[in-house]
């Protein structure tokens, strides 16, 4: 059964849900831009019969505080403290877009924490990359701070250039999944990406940007296939 919690990291209250047996492996979903754990529901079921499902809403997103403070960084501190204070290791980190990018940071600084990663779709925050266009804000309530979105264009669009130089540094097996022709991403990035870091396969599943929920069978096949010993 699915429960909800609430855990304070960094000043920072982070709701989050927490599904399957509570000794299995720990697996850890991380969101996009704009979205909320529950865009993870399509493939959440699958992964808690044999993992022990962990998804925050990241800071200035859903049932978490929105603080008015954002980045990559702090949204990657945000998760490092999360599994400090939930004690969880050798965990596998899933992340989409946005989150994918925060998952990259956390293997970069806290490998220790990590099993393995997963980027579904992830821009790359290579110095030179196409930009983000800017968005104005919809005229409606929306379920995650504004300033949270365009505080992670702005990086996107002009990220550090260590955070590329050190992916290089990452030891931690890891997965790329791509969405193929139809994603905004940049597929030449992501394959250069998987180049760069040691010991990463990439795969594509040609469902555009947001493979899990188009195709989430495939996108747990995918997950479990590399999770094979």
């Amino acid at each position: 059964m699915r429960d909800r919690k609430d855990v304070t990291v960094n000043r920072v209250n982070l709701s989050y849900t927490v599904d399957g047996d509570a000794d299995a492996p720990a697996m850890v979903l991380l969101h996009g831009a704009g979205a909320v754990g529950a865009d993870w529901d399509p493939v959440i079921p699958a992964f808690a019969k044999d993992h022990r499902v962990y998804v925050p809403d990241l800071r200035g997103h859903g049932a978490s505080d929105w603080p008015g403070q954002y980045s990559f960084e702090l949204m990657r501190d945000d998760v490092l403290a999360f599994l400090d204070r939930l004690d969880l290791n050798d965990v596998v980190l899933i992340g989409h877009s946005m989150g994918g990018t925060v998952a990259w940071l956390a293997a970069e600084d806290r490998p220790d924490r990590l099993r393995c990663g997963v980027l579904e779709d992830t821009p790359p925050p290579m110095p030179g990359t196409p930009p983000l266009p800017k968005r104005v804000r919809p005229d409606r309530p929306l379920p995650f701070d504004w300033n949270a979105r365009e505080a992670i264009v702005a990086q996107v669009n002009n990220p550090d250039p260590e955070w590329w130089d050190r992916a290089a540094e990452i030891r931690l097996p890891t997965l790329i999944i791509a969405g193929g022709p139809d994603s905004h991403v940049p597929q030449d990035l992501l394959a250069e990406l998987a180049e760069r870091i040691p010991d990463c396969r990439l795969i594509t599943i040609p469902a555009g940007h947001h493979v899990h929920a188009e195709r989430p069978e495939e996108f747990v096949a995918a997950v479990r296939a590399f999770l094979q010993p």
